[in-house]
């Protein structure tokens, strides 16, 4: 019997976020990243989504370690949520370790933890698993790729990563260690399509400072800048940009000052001297000598950005004297809100920086050329396209067959899915469940998909109450039913709608033999089905219509 390694992504296929695979050997379990994906616009109610990790669960006893690439939502979203099913120790490095403890923090899980740092270079051994560390370049500092050792092979798992041969850090890559891999042979490569669709490479990070230095240069105004929280190196930029034109730097918003607490502590940002003081005290100075670092890059609602643009931000009066930099681009799902936010702004009278083609933002996923150069090096016998929609993955599929790779050694697979590896072959046949898990505030998995179906139900066409006074004697109506609406119609406007309601649901009940009022259920019923059929005949509307007896 030849030996097998499992592949089971739990999360990020088809999809953007809450990405999570299972790796199985030799009766072993890793997990790679633990994250989670936000909800959409029809998921009414509902906070954030993470994995469903009843595999893991079922298989608790057999699993030796979490680890993690980096610190970004959608792969370490969901930690808290899922240790409080699985305890199992987390592996990452030091600057996702100081993201991960403000996490265990907040839900109280941080002495019941282990959390190990491991530095870009080591190997973690974990059971029958070797997992070596592998510097990459993202948009969050301390981003590793795996290389997974088995006796069977070894497995890249590259994470989110880009190519960036002038980064912020000065870190680059470390291209040699794939290219080591490759010689020596790479069983499996997984890696990331977020950005597959687009050709040739992406910017470094570099030039996005060139941009700031240029917009700061000469301009009167206070200047508000916006980006994600977790890209400590464009904060480090704007800080350096500001540092240079002579300007005092302030920030505002929870997971902005967080981060920067976090990444000066542990060094990951280093801060000219006299150049950063508190949000209170800038405004003291000139507007040429004031940058805010804000949060809310995404149009969030809570966010410090929002608050500034409706006027509801406890120290910030946005205005005609300001400029305001938005250096992030929309993630998919959000053009709207950020949208919204960008209006405000210029109602205000600011003038808004936002346009892509100022090189304000660059992205950190490789484009075509930078996966073509991982894929040359590593030399993989399979192929396995993670992260990313399934458009994305099929076109990295395609980029993976044109440098050479047979078809048959590439699988574009589903969550769930189990992939069985051998030396020789690959197959996909079973699968495990690998859904969405709905946490809505301290409620992880309550709601399903039937209240999602009622809230959506109650969102557009409300709800109707039917209360039923009956006489527990003999179960006839004592009088007639009384009717409560919720965002149904205005009621002082529909009085006749409602007396026809009425008389339908007492009409269903005189309607009902003596036994079948006794069964409230059966009361319920038969009232439920009067009153819904006939609403939607004359309303075109389907409300929720909820018919309650009560027995006097």
């Amino acid at each position: 019997m030849a030996e097998k390694l499992k592949i089971i992504p739990l999360g990020g296929l088809n999809e953007i976020g809450k990405n999570m695979t299972a790796y199985e050997y030799g009766g072993e379990i890793i997990v790679v990243d633990c994250g989670m994906a936000f909800p959409g616009d029809d998921m009414y109610g509902i906070d954030c989504i993470i994995p469903d990790v009843s595999y893991l669960i079922k298989n608790r006893a057999r699993i030796r370690g979490l680890f993690i690439t980096h610190g970004h939502e959608d792969h370490v979203g969901a930690i808290p949520y899922v240790l409080k099913q699985v305890n199992m120790p987390i592996y990452c490095t030091r600057f996702t370790a100081g993201l991960i403890k403000l996490k265990l923090q907040e839900h109280r899980l941080l002495d019941s933890t282990k959390l190990v740092t491991v530095e870009a270079g080591q190997t973690v051994k974990a059971g029958k698993f070797q997992v070596e560390f592998i510097h990459v370049n993202h948009s969050i500092a301390d981003s590793v790729a795996f290389a997974i050792h088995t006796r069977m092979g070894t497995v890249v798992h590259t994470g989110d990563f880009k190519i960036d041969s002038t980064p912020i850090d000065g870190e680059v890559i470390d291209l040699a260690r794939f290219g080591a891999l490759g010689k020596e042979g790479v069983l499996a490569l997984l890696a990331d399509s977020t950005n597959v669709e687009r050709p040739g490479y992406t910017m470094s990070e570099r030039t996005v400072g060139k941009t700031f230095i240029r917009q700061f240069t000469g301009c009167k105004k206070r200047i508000i800048v916006t980006t994600f929280a977790s890209n400590v190196h464009r904060i480090q930029q704007v800080i350096d940009a500001a540092a240079a034109c002579g300007r005092k730097v302030a920030v505002t918003g929870r997971s902005m000052e967080n981060i920067m607490k976090v990444s000066t502590e542990l060094g990951y940002m280093k801060l000219p001297k006299g150049t950063v003081m508190d949000i209170n005290r800038i405004k003291g100075l000139p507007p040429q000598q004031q940058v805010i670092i804000t949060t809310g890059s995404q149009g969030e609602e809570m966010s410090a950005l929002y608050r500034m643009a409706f006027s509801t931000h406890k120290q910030i009066d946005i205005g005609p004297q300001d400029k305001v930099i938005i250096s992030a681009s929309a993630i998919p799902g959000n053009e709207v809100t950020v949208g919204r936010v960008i209006n405000e702004l210029f109602r205000k009278g600011a003038d808004v920086v936002y346009d892509k083609a100022d090189m304000l933002h660059v992205s950190g996923h490789a484009c075509q050329e930078e996966l073509k150069i991982i894929h040359a090096l590593t030399k993989p016998r399979f192929f396995i396209p993670l992260h990313g929609e399934q458009r994305m993955l099929q076109i990295h599929k395609r980029v993976a067959e044109s440098m050479g790779m047979d078809p048959n050694s590439i699988c574009v697979a589903e969550n769930g899915s189990v992939i069985e590896l051998t030396t020789k072959h690959m197959k996909c046949e079973t699968s495990v469940p690998a859904g969405e898990v709905f946490v809505d505030g301290s409620g992880v998995g309550d709601v399903g998909a039937v209240v999602l179906n009622d809230r959506k139900l109650l969102a557009e066409d409300g709800m109707v109450v039917i209360v039923l006074p009956m006489s527990s004697h003999d179960h006839r109506l004592l009088c007639q039913p009384e009717i409560v609406t919720r965002g149904f119609v205005y009621v002082k406007e529909s009085e006749e709608l409602l007396q026809e309601l009425r008389d339908i649901s007492e009409n269903a009940v005189d309607g009902m033999s003596a036994r079948r009022r006794k069964d409230q259920g059966e009361v319920c019923k038969t009232v439920r089905a009067a009153v819904s059929s006939y609403l939607f005949k004359h309303t075109k509307r389907s409300p929720m219509v909820i018919p309650m007896v009560t027995m006097l």
